[in-house]
């Protein structure tokens, strides 16, 4: 996405009632960088939220925004925002936050991770430490949910396949997925795929291996490239549930976990607490407590799946 399009889609949000917050510095313009993968709708929720917190691009904010980086890029980058003196650097997956946390040991950090904790990025959720805080996504129990859910969408499936992005997705935690798939009787197979063009032939070599359904694990590169997934897999009648609802809201089959709109949200103020001077070190790592599972029938029907009726009942959103 480009700069201009994220501008012109937030000017609509321009045009809400006044923020709900105490005032700013008088005079300050408070100067942001965000290293992440970018989106249409989370961002625009993201400096909704922010503008109600009394932060408004343009005013008395200035973001120096980086969406879409290939990985060899994101240190000269990060290099950049230091030296810019940007008063928090908001980034998102694994790799990006080393990054950042290398190039910096002050200015803080507002990190969205697949699991802060466990990649090692946190001391503890309560207490942070350094000067990195964010949201801890879950995504190691959420990955466990998402196979669960995968085996009832598409129940005759003895084989399914998971799509690991490395820079995302730890060794335990697909050990962790393995366990689970052999207590329950079928077999996973893991395709990784680190770069947007490894996408399509880990999905092609998935099928090619047996695997009848597909679980899209948690990572920016895939949310990313989600339109290529599903696009693929259902050119190949591949069942497959990913991260976010709103992915099956696009498209995708199924999608479990967190409302991303709302995790934007959530990251925004965590960030007003840092903007009006909050240590990271102070502000506990939170982590969603609202999860959505919708299910898209008009998918279902294209790749040719009968969805069962409980699991449609179990749904929170029935794309008809």
């Amino acid at each position: 996405m480009k700069r201009r399009d994220l501008i012109i889609l937030l000017g609509a949000a321009a045009l809400l009632p006044a923020p709900i917050g105490r005032a700013q510095e008088p005079g300050r313009v408070y100067r942001l960088g965000i290293l992440a993968p970018a989106s249409d709708a989370p961002y625009v929720a993201f400096f909704d939220e922010l503008r109600r917190s009394g932060f408004i691009e343009g005013q008395n904010l200035q973001v120096d925004f980086h969406p879409s980086v290939r990985a060899e890029e994101v240190p000269g980058l990060a290099a950049a925002l230091v030296a810019a003196g940007v008063d928090a650097i908001v980034t998102g997956g694994e790799a990006r936050i080393r990054a950042v946390q290398k190039a910096t040991r002050t200015i803080p950090i507002l990190a969205l991770d697949e699991d802060l904790l466990l990649h090692g990025l946190v001391s503890s959720l309560a207490h942070p430490g350094g000067n990195t805080t964010g949201i801890s996504i879950l995504s190691t129990e959420l990955d466990g949910k998402r196979q669960e859910l995968l085996t009832e969408l598409a129940p005759a499936a003895r084989h399914i396949a998971a799509l690991a992005d490395p820079a995302s997705t730890a060794p335990e935690q697909l050990r962790v997925l393995q366990d689970a798939a052999w207590a329950h009787g079928f077999e996973l197979s893991i395709h990784v795929a680190a770069k947007p063009e490894e996408i399509i032939p880990a999905i092609d070599m998935a099928q090619a291996a047996g695997a009848r359904a597909l679980e899209v694990l948690a990572t920016p590169l895939f949310f990313a490239n989600q339109k290529l997934i599903i696009e693929r897999t259902a050119a190949l009648k591949l069942p497959a549930i990913y991260q976010w609802p709103e992915i099956a809201e696009a498209g995708g089959l199924a999608g479990y976990g967190p409302r991303l709109t709302e995790v934007f949200r959530q990251r925004a103020r965590q960030l007003a607490k840092i903007l009006r001077g909050a240590k990271p070190a102070d502000i506990p790592v939170e982590q969603p407590d609202k999860f959505e599972l919708v299910i898209n029938l008009q998918t279902a029907k294209a790749i040719g799946l009968g969805v069962p009726p409980p699991l449609l009942d179990l749904a929170d959103k029935v794309i008809e």
